[in-house]
């Protein structure tokens, strides 16, 4: 199964970024963590229900990054180490931040174009991944999965016991039974469908707005390979047969916890018989269709942040406008 030449990803994957060595050999090493946390040059990110504070620096977008002695006390997860450098996040609330005014950050680009340069401001990764340099854009996406992971797992799913965090943050113990929980991962398949005109299929859910479209995606079941679950996601929300998936590439999306894996397909059927509980509305569109569409603001793509807006602009041959 290959990908041609002109199924080749268009632009980078913005949430699958990273550079820093995630170093599991030293979660284990209790004296290298004290070691480390204690190291002034050690660097921590602090994370709030998926939130951090950013700030602009001339024309860029960083992270705030603290010393430990300036952190917030909270739960501290080993994010790895890069050119000697340890990097943690710590879950606890942001410095200089009323309480109640992360969740409401909805217009941060807005906000981070009227904020002078070097004052933090509190956002997402929705809002600020795709600004992020690599390690950055690299480490918030970490935090946000590993915080996730941990808010929704702090007892021991066989006893019920209060589990304790160990390994850096990699990994909880329920100290009755002594089992070990590691984070979850959810794989999803994300499917670009186009037919033998090389139309695309876009669609929207029941609960996005009118216009607001994207591909088709899906979790994969148990015992399911990625191939199959592209095949079973497309017939059951839409009802049309798909062949020869090809995969493109993969992305984190920690909301709170999937992996979302992107796949082209060919369509063998093009009647669409939508499931009415998943999909409100779905249409074929041909390029000019489609740029027409944006134009006029008839239809809205998800963000250039998202694998949905790589895979739409892969097949369309160029960057779009238009974004949710």
């Amino acid at each position: 199964m290959e990908t041609t030449a002109e199924e080749q990803l268009i632009g980078p994957l913005l949430l699958a970024r990273g550079t820093i060595d995630r170093s599991s050999a030293l979660r284990a090493d209790g004296r290298w963590l004290e070691q480390a946390w204690s190291d002034p040059t050690t660097r921590v990110l602090v994370i709030d229900d998926g939130h951090t504070l950013v700030r602009r620096v001339g024309d860029e977008v960083r992270a705030v990054l603290y010393a430990p002695a300036d952190a917030p006390p909270g739960p501290r997860y080993l994010l790895g180490v890069e050119d000697g450098i340890a990097y943690f996040a710590v879950a606890a609330p942001l410095p200089g931040v009323p309480k109640g005014e992360v969740n409401g950050r909805v217009t941060f680009a807005m906000k981070l174009g009227d904020t002078p340069d070097g004052k933090p401001v509190a956002a997402g990764l929705r809002q600020v991944g795709g600004l992020l340099g690599d390690r950055d854009a690299g480490l918030l996406v970490y935090a946000v999965a590993i915080e996730a992971w941990h808010a929704t797992h702090e007892h021991c799913p066989r006893c019920g016991a209060r589990t304790e965090i160990q390994a850096g943050g990699h990994i909880r113990v329920c100290p009755q039974d002594a089992s070990q929980h590691f984070p979850r991962v959810d794989p999803a398949v994300i499917m670009l469908v186009r037919d033998e005109r090389d139309r695309c299929l876009l669609a929207r859910g029941p609960q996005w707005p009118k216009g607001r479209l994207s591909i088709l995606a899906g979790f994969v079941e148990p015992g399911e390979s990625l191939e199959h679950a592209v095949v079973r996601e497309v017939a059951e929300e839409v009802g049309i047969t798909v062949a020869n998936p090809r995969y493109l590439g993969s992305q984190p999306w920690p909301f709170p916890r999937s992996l979302m894996l992107g796949f082209f397909a060919d369509a063998v059927t093009t009647t669409l018989r939508l499931d009415g509980e998943e999909i409100a509305e779905a249409r074929w569109f041909s390029r000019e269709e489609l740029l027409e569409a944006l134009q006029s603001g008839e239809v809205r793509l998800p963000p250039p942040v998202s694998i949905a807006r790589r895979l739409v602009e892969t097949w369309y041959g160029g960057h779009l406008s238009g974004d949710w």
